[in-house]
């Protein structure tokens, strides 16, 4: 509590290596809040102050909190190909309305080694039609690589767009067996 009797929302993250680069990883006592990409110290940097501006705290440095204990050792296995799904408990507190629902319907619907479409997942959250939305929704995810949103691919068979890098996405994929390994 703070000196005027309100609850803080505390803010602990980590950077962990991987498979795809350093991602940092944020939690609160919701969950895991945030994962990203290629978390260099500049990225790092700006992540935490986005982090620190929308949570209203300032993230705390904290790879030992047990709530991030959970979420790097399962992305760890993850990326060893010892687990194919995450059971964490996450913090929706980031994204709201329909990229949430969309979001949700991902995390939930299309399981380790499966694609979907983007006009496909509109279609699950009752929005046909709206597939430029769903790509703005997998663009604003929080959660990346928890909430797969790798998997989701373009109609015609192109791998689409990600926010992590075209060269990401293929290695998840990969590592999930949709596509073939990189030969270099």
């Amino acid at each position: 509590m703070n000196s005027d009797g309100q609850y803080e929302q505390r803010v602990v993250w980590a950077v962990v290596g991987s498979d795809i680069g350093p991602l940092l990883l944020a939690a609160t006592p919701e969950g895991l809040v945030n994962v990203v990409f290629h978390a260099t110290d500049a990225v790092r940097d700006a992540a935490l102050d986005r982090l620190a501006s929308r949570l209203g705290t300032a993230p705390v440095e904290a790879p030992d909190s047990p709530l991030l204990a959970e979420p790097i050792r399962q992305l760890r296995a993850y990326f060893t190909g010892d687990r194919q799904d995450f059971e964490l408990p996450l913090d929706w507190s980031l994204i709201s309305g329909f990229n949430r629902q969309v979001l949700r319907e991902l995390a939930s619907g299309v399981p380790y080694g499966a694609v979907v479409g983007y006009g496909d997942l509109a279609g699950r959250v009752g929005q046909p039609g709206a597939a430029q939305a769903v790509g703005v929704a997998m663009g604003s995810n929080p959660l990346p690589v928890v909430v797969p949103c790798h998997r989701v691919v373009e109609r015609d068979g192109g791998i689409g767009g990600f926010g992590g890098g075209l060269e990401t996405k293929r290695k998840l994929l990969a590592l999930e067996g949709v596509l073939p390994e990189p030969l270099f």
